[in-house]
């Protein structure tokens, strides 16, 4: 039974996807929303909530107000912390199958599926996948010009010791050495303002230098979709998958790891896999750079959902419809 088909109009999905305000944790939401979205009828619902008290008091009264108006879930989807609390109180309050992203703070056998990163290494109790990486709503397709090249540089992390002049040589060389690509290179909120002003001091024609704040929203995925590569400081974790997920080539850009974390753990593993390749002075890299086919994370959970959960759903109400035709 195609499940493409027999969830239509009269059966349709009901999504309500719980945001923090953080964009972070919206991406990724956002991104099972979408892979949702490209497979069956559905509608989402996005509701605010906030990390308070008000959560817990309407978890023990079966009350939730946030939702008065809307048709009744079948999945509740929530990112961040303060979104768990609000998850549990208006599943208890309208039903529905609540599906949290990362590791939460509350034990993950009181949702009902868990979508953790592995490198969190969870091997508990309860209903999870492990995904590599977060989720995110980019999709892999785009012109991917062979002669263009995307630079992004995060900043300051508990994770990576940043040395500006280092990571200033990385790309003085790799815009150098690499005349025929045309990089263009971005920014973040955390980028030192030493390393801008000395990134400026780079003038070669083939690198083209736009700030954080003169980029627009979904500015990444636009450049990422015209890209064959893309440079990443090894800080940038979500921008590293994001990258992999657009279908470009991945490299990195080298800082130093301060501490070993759920982070930098990632980031070796990755390297390890050989899904992406790390920068270096003697070129090596240029014999490994290569797009990863088939990286979409959210488009794999989304399957799982369909498939364990709707479809069931979908048979039966095939059976109900076999009956009034008999």
């Amino acid at each position: 039974m195609n499940i493409l088909n027999t969830i239509d109009c009269e059966n349709q999905i009901i999504i309500w996807r719980l945001i923090d305000g953080k964009p972070g944790h919206e991406n990724q939401s956002l991104g099972l929303v979408n892979s949702l979205r490209q497979k069956v009828n559905s509608k989402c619902f996005d509701i605010r909530v906030s990390n308070d008290l008000d959560a817990l008091f309407n978890l023990f009264t079966a009350t939730w107000g946030l939702a008065s108006g809307l048709p009744l879930p079948d999945l509740i989807i929530g990112a961040g912390h303060a979104t768990h609390l609000h998850a549990l109180a208006a599943k208890r309050a309208f039903g529905g199958k609540i599906i949290i992203l990362m590791q939460p703070s509350l034990p993950v056998s009181w949702f009902d599926l868990c979508l953790i990163p592995e490198h969190d290494a969870y091997r508990g109790r309860g209903e999870y996948l492990e995904t590599r990486g977060v989720l995110n709503p980019i999709k892999p397709d785009g012109q991917h010009h062979q002669n263009k090249s995307l630079i992004m540089v995060g900043g300051s992390s508990k994770h990576c010791l940043w040395k500006t002049s280092d990571l200033v040589a990385q790309v003085y060389e790799l815009v150098k050495k690499n005349p025929n690509i045309e990089y263009t290179l971005t920014t973040s909120r955390r980028t030192p303002k030493d390393f801008i002003s000395a990134v400026k001091r780079i003038h070669f024609s083939n690198l083209m230098i736009v700030p954080f704040a003169d980029t627009e929203s979904g500015w990444v995925s636009k450049q990422l979709a015209e890209s064959a590569s893309a440079w990443v400081t090894e800080d940038s974790v979500s921008m590293v998958y994001e990258s992999l997920t657009a279908n470009v080539a991945v490299g990195l850009l080298n800082l130093d790891t301060m501490r070993d974390s759920r982070v930098t753990r990632g980031v070796k593993s990755l390297v390890s896999q050989g899904l992406v390749t790390r920068f270096d002075f003697s070129g090596m890299y240029q014999n490994k750079l290569s797009p990863v086919l088939g990286f979409t994370e959210a488009n794999r959970c989304s399957n799982w959902i369909l498939e364990r959960w709707m479809q069931p759903r979908a048979a039966q109400k095939h059976v109900c419809e076999s009956q009034l035709e008999f």
